[in-house]
């Protein structure tokens, strides 16, 4: 299964409002020293892929460069979502695993089908949103770092044209496709968004070929919600701008990306492993965004004008401290209709299960 075993540590992370914060003081304590502090991780891609599964691993890394020997980590990278998933969670729980961090959508259900299994086990999952008594929740709210690049491509097209390639119609993709789309109107109400599916999170390929069609029917600016540099190359041999994906993928397209919105699950890793190995661990669902620190964006091209960068860093502020909501009305859906009226915002739960597009979305939502 393409193990790999290193060292790792753990952290407690304070939790308030469903975003964890975490500082040095959550370090202290010790966790003992044995074979038996085993953590997994299980990741939809390969941890090359430079974007989702590639950030999660950075994560792993982090943990085990605070604690050093004193856990041991095992990953396993490409598992398919479904079945696949199920065996390899359930084999890392009964080889002794104490918290096993479960990474994409699509292993929500054989998470929770294995943790009822190993009662004694604690299982994190990234992104879904069924829990347990030994079965957390975490993911990033994306969709802040997605508002502020919109921001930035309403100023920067010439073509009021942006792609956009999507993985899967789930409420994680769309949220962001939505912002996106939210903020670019907001500096230039012309804006047209473009999605091509390609119902993948990985694959070179179809990520690539996404790109040359979004840029074939006249989009200046390329987006992705999928994991590999394959459209950020894209657009640096056709000549138009993107942002990258997970990571700083600058290395790959350094005069067409703009930004990257990076996922950073560093302290989130160290505290809630630690908690775990401590016997502080309990059933949480956490949601972090630029507060928290666990959305962060990349250096700005040299190449955007500083009124634009201004704006953007404006826009991140506001984020930051609250007077600004994405989704804070008033604005429409797709059809015309009201979807939020002036004066208020979109609930957590509404974000968490959003399966339809605001005005300026070209194309039907596939259900």
């Amino acid at each position: 299964m393409n193990f790999k075993t290193v060292a790792v540590l753990v952290g407690a992370a304070a939790i308030v409002g469903g975003i964890a914060y975490w500082g040095q003081d959550l370090l202290k304590g010790d966790v003992a020293s044995t074979d038996e502090n085993k953590i997994g991780f299980v990741y939809v891609g390969p941890i090359g892929d430079h974007g989702w599964s590639y950030r999660h691993d950075v994560g792993r890394l982090a943990v085990e460069k605070e604690f050093g020997s004193k856990v041991k980590t095992t990953y396993v990278e490409s598992v398919k979502e479904g079945p696949d998933s199920e065996r390899v969670i359930r084999q890392l729980a009964a080889d002794g695993h104490k918290i096993i961090f479960t990474t994409s959508f699509g292993f929500m259900n054989p998470t929770l089908k294995v943790a009822k299994q190993f009662p004694n086990v604690k299982f994190e999952h990234a992104t879904g949103y069924k829990r347990g008594d030994n079965v957390s929740t975490y993911s990033s709210r994306f969709y802040e770092g997605r508002y502020v690049i919109g921001k930035i491509a309403g100023k920067m097209t010439k073509t009021n044209i942006i792609g956009y390639v999507g993985s899967f119609p789930i409420p994680e993709v769309v949220r962001g496709i939505n912002a996106v789309a939210l903020a670019a109107r907001s500096v230039n109400p012309n804006i047209q968004i473009k999605v091509a599916w390609v119902n993948t999170w990985y694959d070179p390929g179809k990520e690539g070929d996404a790109a040359k069609a979004l840029i074939d029917q006249g989009a200046d600016i390329i987006m992705q919600h999928t994991d590999s540099p394959a459209p950020l190359q894209v657009a640096e041999s056709r000549g138009v701008w993107a942002v990258g994906q997970a990571s700083d993928m600058s290395q790959f397209a350094p005069k067409a990306q703009l930004t990257a919105i990076i996922d950073d699950w560093d302290g989130y890793y160290v505290a809630r492993a630690k908690a775990a190995l401590d016997g502080s661990w309990t059933s949480t669902d956490t949601w972090g965004g630029f507060k928290s620190g666990m959305v962060k964006l990349a250096p700005y091209n040299a190449a955007i004008p500083a009124d634009v960068v201004k704006l953007a860093k404006e826009t991140q502020a506001a984020i930051e401290n609250g007077s600004l909501k994405p989704f804070a009305g008033p604005f429409n859906k797709q059809d015309g209709t009201q979807a939020v009226a002036a004066g208020s915002e979109l609930e957590d739960g509404v974000l968490l299960g959003m399966d339809w597009y605001v005005e300026g979305i070209q194309g039907k939502l596939p259900k």
